[in-house]
């Protein structure tokens, strides 16, 4: 076991296999997640405890639950319903934003993987594309753009099927995505907590589920450019999947970037 592995184990706050949904929940508890900021941290384990203790009670069997974890659809469910508590709280993160039909801007990927994507987004993404094979694609449009976009109109074509990353960027200042597609500094966009708390929800699942669980994350890119390409979904995830530090390495990313801009507020 390698030492990352064993840090992960032994943060679980307990060893052996989890047997019932409670004890999936106090390990839950008892994770830690170095790097993102507690109140993202608590928020994430309270979101991801009710998860766990909800599809218990309705009688999700055990490693149902755990598969959703590390697939990532838990993680989707606290956000989505986060996001639903801020728009009803008259909270919506798209209030006020300046995005419209064709700007595309924020689909000019950056980075080396144009996005953190769980297992079951990438799967969606490349059933939805993977009809799409061999068409012009946004790369037609800009070199870095998302594969997904339909060049001419600049719209999506995995829309219904697009990660949470593509859900959760939001800005007031059109000219700002442009700014920063071309790499230069510009205030606007952003991406909306329930991001944030998604991250931290995922890289809790890998906690308390422990090393042998398979909770990956891919790259968006990677995974996008593989359907229109042609390749099968099983080729194409593989070459797409992130090493272990990569979800870490994002959650450190994403809370720094929170930290900042709470301190800026």
């Amino acid at each position: 076991m390698s030492r990352a592995d064993r840090r992960r184990r032994a943060a679980t706050g307990g060893r052996g296999p989890v047997t019932d949904a409670d004890a999936l929940a106090r390990r839950i508890r008892a994770a830690k997640l170095p790097g993102t900021p507690p109140e993202l941290a608590e928020r994430a384990k309270k979101a991801l405890e009710a998860f766990v203790e909800s599809a218990a009670a309705q009688g999700v069997p055990l490693a149902e639950i755990a598969r959703h974890m590390a697939d990532g659809r838990a993680a989707a469910t606290i956000a989505h319903v986060e996001r639903e508590q801020a728009t009803a709280q008259g909270q919506d993160p798209a209030k006020g934003a300046a995005c419209a039909a064709g700007c595309a801007f924020c689909c000019i990927l950056s980075g080396e993987d144009g996005g953190t994507i769980t297992a079951h987004e990438a799967e969606r993404l490349h059933a939805a594309l993977a009809p799409r094979a061999g068409e012009p694609d946004g790369r037609d449009w800009h070199p870095n753009a998302c594969p997904a976009l339909d060049p001419a109109t600049r719209m999506c074509r995995a829309y219904e099927a697009r990660p949470l990353i593509c859900r959760s960027y939001h800005s007031a200042d059109a000219a700002a995505c442009e700014a920063n597609a071309a790499g230069e500094p510009a205030p606007g966009a952003r991406l909306a907590g329930a991001h944030l708390t998604y991250l931290a929800a995922h890289g809790l699942a890998r906690a308390a589920l422990g090393p042998r669980a398979r909770v990956e994350t891919f790259a968006l890119r990677e995974v996008a450019r593989a359907a229109v390409e042609g390749q099968d979904a099983e080729t194409a995830l593989a070459a797409a999947r992130h090493g272990p530090p990569a979800l870490d390495a994002e959650r450190r990313r994403t809370g720094r970037a929170w930290t900042a801009a709470r301190g800026r507020g």
